[in-house]
């Protein structure tokens, strides 16, 4: 067998073997992109999902709010899986499961703008949380690290009476980075540095770390793949 034959059919070879886990991976990453339990029955936080992803979700978890905080896309039009040609709106998922949408834009700051502003967009967040019927809530962006894991971390501070330090490690903790979760992200300064709980009384502590049910990093198993009818 000559010698360029040889390597062809070792390189096919190789890629049948390395190909194929990584296309499963590809296809179970998309499909549940960083999807996470924040607090059990309540609170959730993702990347965005394939329209696959977003039914299992809605079905096993019980959502009833979804918050996108995509200004870039604020409807995004999804395939059912990865690599699928984009056939339904993000929208149109969430009316056909009863779920409401929402569409947030944490990333449009008022002008002139400083690290000491407060986003409108945080008091615009807060109405939304504070309203019970609209438990249990998916918070997610394009990646769903840095969008989400600031109002996550928001989320913490006011409705769990997280510290700033404990809302920051699980910040970091979950791929925001130690380097970027710091003050050379103005982001970071105004939505959870700076960010003053309305509940907070005089005399009443912080809680310096996090309780029990820390965010919790689901395998891609607890959402199984398939078609939906």
């Amino acid at each position: 067998m000559p010698a360029w034959l040889r390597w062809v059919l070792g390189t096919v070879v190789v890629l049948i073997v390395a190909g194929g886990p990584f296309a499963f991976f590809r296809y179970e990453y998309a499909h549940a992109k960083r999807f996470r339990e924040v607090v059990p029955g309540r609170f959730y936080r993702s990347g965005q999902l394939t329209a696959d992803g977003f039914r299992e979700v809605f079905e096993k978890y019980r959502i009833r709010t979804v918050i996108n905080l995509q200004h870039e896309n604020p409807d995004p039009h999804l395939p059912n899986r990865w690599m699928g040609k984009p056939i339904i709106r993000e929208s149109e998922i969430c009316k056909a499961h009863n779920v409401n949408y929402i569409l947030l834009t944490p990333d449009i700051l008022p002008e002139p703008n400083s690290v000491e502003t407060r986003p409108p967009v945080v008091d615009d967040y807060l109405k939304i949380l504070d309203d019970e019927t609209n438990y249990p809530i998916l918070v997610h962006c394009k990646a769903g690290l840095h969008r989400t894991g600031r109002l996550t971390a928001i989320y913490r501070m006011e409705y769990e009476g997280w510290s700033i330090g404990a809302s920051m490690r699980e910040l970091r903790d979950n791929g925001y980075g130690y380097i970027a979760a710091s003050e050379n992200d103005p982001y970071v300064i105004q939505f959870v540095q700076n960010y003053q709980p309305r509940k907070v009384t005089s005399g009443e502590s912080r809680v310096a770390s996090p309780p029990s049910h820390a965010t919790r990093h689901l395998p891609h198993a607890t959402l199984k793949t398939g078609e939906r009818p």
